[in-house]
C-alpha cells in the first residue's frame, strides 16, 4: 500500500511522465559513458568528464523546444564547452588565476542571457564545465581526454533526446497566438453584427466575447513556459511580442465598438464593413502562423481602410449641419482597430521570416526587422548595461560569489573543491529571501545524504557494488528526487556522488565528510552573496523601472497632445524613450515571477500596470498617422479641453507611479469611454470649427479616454489570491 501510494503521488507530480522519461534518458547515457570510459577504456579522466558532461547537459541545462531542437542546441554548444574546459584546464595552475577566470566566465555566461533568455538554460551547464576543469590537478596534457569524454556525453545525450522516449511537444506560443487570433476574429464578426443590428443575437455574442478574452489572456508571457516564451532579442521573438500586444489592443477596441452600438439598426455602416474585413484578416493571419503556411499581406486590409476613410464624414469644410459625433466615434475606433490589425499582419510576417516590403514600413515598431541579429543583440546588451538592470545585478552577484568560492576552495586545499562552487550555484538566488529558502533543503538534504552514504561506505568497501547500483542512484537522483522535492533531490544527489567517487578514487567514509564540509562552505558563501549584494532581488528594480516607465509614458502622452495642438514637434524622442524603458521593465518583470514573495504583503498587479504603459506607444503612432501634427492648431476650445484631459491623465500616471514605488495599488473610479459621454464633452465646441477639425478632436480625445480607462482598470489583488500565488511559486 505504501508503494502504491508513493507511485500515485509521483504520477500526480509528473503528468505525462516527462521528468521520469528525462531521468531515464540521462541514466542510460550516463551509465553507458561511465562504464565504457571507466571500465572499457580504463580512464578515470574520460569517465569523470563523460559522467559530469552528461549530468551538466542533461540535468542542469534547461533547453527549450521539441526534441530535435534541443539536440541541435546541445551539439551547437560543443565549441563553447570545449573553450570553457580548455580555459579551466589552463588556469588550474593557480588558485587566483582560476578565480579570476571564474569571475569572467561567471559574469559573461550569466549576462549572455540578456540577448537571448533561452541561453539561461545553458548557463549553469556552461559554468559547471569551467568549474570542473579549473580545479587541480593541473594536467593540461589530459585536455584531449577531457574534451573527448564531454563530447561523447553530449553527442550521445543529443541522440537520446531524439530517439529515446521523446517528450511530447507542448503547445507553442505561435499556436496560442493563432488560437487567440481566431477567437478575436469571431468576436469582431459578432461586434460587426451588433453595430448593424443591436437586437441581433449573432451566435451568442457574449460567449464569443468571453472566449476572445480567455484566449487573449492565454498569450501573456507569464502563462507560457519560460523555455517557450518569445523573450529573446531576435527579430522573430520581438515580432511575436508585438503581435500579442496588437491583439490585446484589437480586443480592447472591439469592446468599445460593441459598447457603442447604435440604438437603431444602420444596415450599411462603414465601421461594420471595416470590422468584418479586420475579422477576415485576423483569422487569415492566425492561420499563417502555422509552419509552412503562406504569409498574409496587408493589401486587402489597406483597401478596406481606404474605403472606410473615404466614407468618414468630413463635411465641406464649413459648419452647416452639426457633425454626427457618435458616428465619428465609431469610425475612429474602427480605424484605430484596423491599424492594430495591420500591426498584427506585419508582425506575423516578421515572425515567420518573410521579408518586409515597402508597403510594410508603416510603423517604427518594425524598424528593427531591417537590422542584423547582431545589431539587435548589441542593442539589448547596451540597454542592460545600466545601474538598474536586474540582469546586470544577477550576473555580477553570481560571478563574485563563484569567484569567492573558488578562492576559498583553493586556499583551504579542499580535495573536492568543486563541490563548494556547486553548492554556491545551487543556493544562490536573485534575492535574499529566495537564497534563504534554498538554503534549508540544500543543507538538510546534504546531511541526510552524507549520513546514509557514510553508513553504507562503512559497511560496503567493494567498488563492484557501487558500479552495480550506479544506474539506480542516477534514476533516483534525477527522477524520484526531483518529484519528491528539494530535500530528497539534494540527499539523493549526495548519495550519487558518493557512488561515483567510490569507483574513481576510493576514500571510504571520509568522502561523505568532505561532501558535507564543502556543501556547508558553499552554502555560507551563497547566503553571504545573496544577502550582501543587491539582496532585494527583482522586486525593487521592477518598482523603480516601472516608475520611470510610467513617467516616460506620461511624457509621451503630453508631447503627443502638444504636437496635435501645434505647440511642439512630433514626439519621436519621447516614444523612443518609452521603448528603451520597456526593455528594462520587461526583464525585471520576468525575473520577478521566478522569485518568492511575502504572502502577507499586498502585491501589485503588474500585468495591469505594464499593460497601461503598453497602450501608449502603438496608440500614439496610430494617432499620429491619421492626425498630423498641428491639426488642431488655432482652436482654443479644443486646446483647453485636451490640455485638461492630458493634465488629468498625467496626474493619474504620477499617482500610479507613486503607488508602484511603494509596492501597492489602490482602487480607482471607472472611466467611461462611450460615445455618449464624449458627445457631452465636445458638444459645446461644435460651433467653433469645421467637420475635419471635429474629426481630429474626436480621435485625440478618444485616445486619451482609452488611456484613462486602462489606468482605471488596474485592480487590487485580493489577499487570498496573493497568498495562493506565492504558495504556488
Amino acid at each position: 500500500m505504501l508503494g502504491t501510494s508513493l507511485l500515485g503521488r509521483l504520477r500526480r507530480r509528473d503528468p505525462g511522465d516527462a521528468i521520469l522519461r528525462r531521468a531515464a534518458r540521462l541514466t542510460l547515457v550516463a551509465s553507458v559513458v561511465f562504464y565504457g570510459c571507466r571500465y572499457g577504456a580504463g580512464s578515470s579522466t574520460l569517465a569523470t568528464y563523460g559522467l559530469f558532461g552528461t549530468i551538466a547537459a542533461g540535468s542542469f541545462a534547461q533547453l527549450p523546444g521539441p526534441a530535435p531542437q534541443r539536440a541541435r542546441l546541445l551539439v551547437l554548444s560543443l565549441p563553447v564547452v570545449w573553450a570553457l574546459i580548455a580555459a579551466g584546464s589552463l588556469l588550474a595552475w593557480s588558485t587566483w588565476a582560476a578565480a579570476g577566470g571564474m569571475l569572467v566566465v561567471g559574469f559573461v555566461v550569466a549576462f549572455a542571457g540578456v540577448g537571448n533568455p533561452r541561453l539561461v538554460g545553458l548557463a549553469s551547464a556552461f559554468q559547471l564545465f569551467y568549474i570542473l576543469a579549473s580545479f587541480p590537478p593541473y594536467q593540461p596534457d589530459t585536455l584531449p581526454e577531457r574534451l573527448g569524454g564531454v563530447t561523447l556525453a553530449v553527442v550521445l545525450l543529443a541522440a537520446a533526446e531524439v530517439f529515446l522516449w521523446p517528450d511530447p511537444v507542448p503547445v507553442s506560443y505561435r499556436q496560442r497566438l493563432a488560437e487567440a487570433a481566431d477567437g478575436v476574429a469571431a468576436f469582431l464578426d459578432a461586434a460587426a453584427e451588433k453595430l448593424t443590428d443591436p437586437h441581433a443575437a449573432a451566435g451568442d455574442p457574449d460567449g464569443r466575447r468571453e472566449r476572445a478574452h480567455d484566449v487573449v489572456a492565454a498569450i501573456e508571457l507569464n502563462r507560457s513556459p519560460p523555455a517557450w516564451a518569445p523573450t529573446a532579442a531576435g527579430a522573430q521573438d520581438r515580432a511575436l511580442r508585438i503581435c500579442a500586444a496588437a491583439l490585446r489592443e484589437v480586443l480592447g477596441e472591439a469592446d468599445r465598438l460593441a459598447a457603442d452600438a447604435p440604438p437603431e439598426p444602420i444596415p450599411d455602416l462603414a465601421a461594420a464593413r471595416l470590422l468584418r474585413s479586420c475579422a477576415d484578416t485576423t483569422r487569415a493571419v492566425g492561420r499563417s502562423l502555422s509552419p509552412g503556411a503562406p504569409a498574409v499581406t496587408p493589401a486587402d486590409l489597406d483597401v478596406a481602410v481606404g474605403r472606410a476613410e473615404a466614407a468618414y464624414p468630413v463635411g465641406d469644410g464649413q459648419v452647416r449641419d452639426a457633425p454626427d459625433v457618435p458616428r465619428l466615434c465609431r469610425d475612429a475606433t474602427a480605424l484605430a482597430l484596423a491599424d492594430q490589425v495591420r500591426v498584427f499582419v506585419v508582425g506575423s510576417r516578421v515572425a515567420t521570416g518573410a521579408r518586409l516590403g515597402g508597403d510594410d514600413a508603416s510603423s517604427a515598431l518594425f524598424e528593427y526587422a531591417r537590422r542584423s541579429p547582431w545589431t539587435l543583440y548589441w542593442w539589448q546588451f547596451r540597454s542592460h548595461l545600466a545601474p538598474r538592470s536586474v540582469h546586470l545585478h544577477s550576473s555580477l552577484r553570481l560571478a563574485v560569489a563563484l569567484a569567492i568560492a573558488r578562492v576559498a576552495a583553493g586556499v583551504l586545499q579542499l580535495t573536492h573543491g568543486f563541490w563548494v562552487l556547486l553548492a554556491t550555484l545551487t543556493v544562490l538566488r536573485t534575492s535574499a529571501a529566495d537564497t534563504r529558502t534554498a538554503l534549508r533543503p540544500a543543507v538538510l538534504g546534504t546531511i541526510i545524504g552524507a549520513v546514509v552514504s557514510g553508513g553504507v561506505m562503512v559497511v560496503v568497501d567493494d567498488p563492484i557494488v557501487y558500479a552495480v547500483v550506479l544506474p539506480v542512484t542516477l534514476l533516483l537522483a534525477f527522477g524520484v528526487g526531483r518529484l519528491l522535492g528539494p530535500v530528497w533531490q539534494q540527499a539523493l544527489f549526495t548519495v550519487l556522488l558518493t557512488v561515483v567517487f567510490a569507483q574513481l578514487s576510493p576514500e571510504g567514509w571520509r568522502l561523505t565528510e568532505a561532501r558535507l564540509v564543502d556543501v556547508l562552505l558553499g552554502a555560507v558563501i551563497g547566503v553571504f552573496a545573496g544577502v550582501a549584494i543587491w539582496p532585494r532581488g527583482a522586486g525593487h528594480d521592477l518598482r523603480h523601472n516601472a516608475t520611470r516607465y510610467l513617467a516616460a509614458s506620461a511624457d509621451a502622452v503630453e508631447q503627443t497632445v502638444q504636437s496635435m495642438l501645434g505647440d511642439a514637434p512630433p514626439p519621436a524622442r519621447a516614444l523612443a524613450r518609452v521603448r528603451r524603458r520597456m526593455i528594462l521593465i520587461d526583464s525585471s518583470y520576468c525575473q520577478y515571477h521566478s522569485e518568492r514573495h511575502d504572502p502577507h504583503r499586498q502585491q501589485v498587479n503588474w500585468d495591469a500596470v505594464l499593460s497601461a504603459g503598453h497602450h501608449v506607444v502603438p496608440g500614439a503612432e496610430s494617432l499620429l498617422r491619421r492626425n498630423p501634427p498641428g491639426c488642431l492648431a488655432g482652436w482654443p476650445g479644443a486646446a483647453a479641453l485636451l490640455r485638461d484631459s492630458a493634465a488629468r491623465l498625467r496626474s493619474a500616471y504620477d499617482a500610479l507611479a507613486d503607488e508602484v514605488a511603494h509596492g501597492r495599488t489602490s482602487d480607482r473610479a471607472p472611466v467611461s469611454t462611450s460615445c455618449v459621454d464624449q458627445l457631452d464633452r465636445i458638444r459645446p465646441l461644435l460651433g467653433e470649427a469645421d467637420h475635419q477639425s471635429v474629426r481630429h478632436l474626436v480621435e485625440v480625445d478618444r485616445w486619451l479616454a482609452g488611456l484613462a480607462d486602462s489606468l482605471a482598470r488596474i485592480p487590487l489583488p485580493a489577499a487570498d489570491e496573493s497568498i495562493g500565488r506565492s504558495r504556488r511559486r
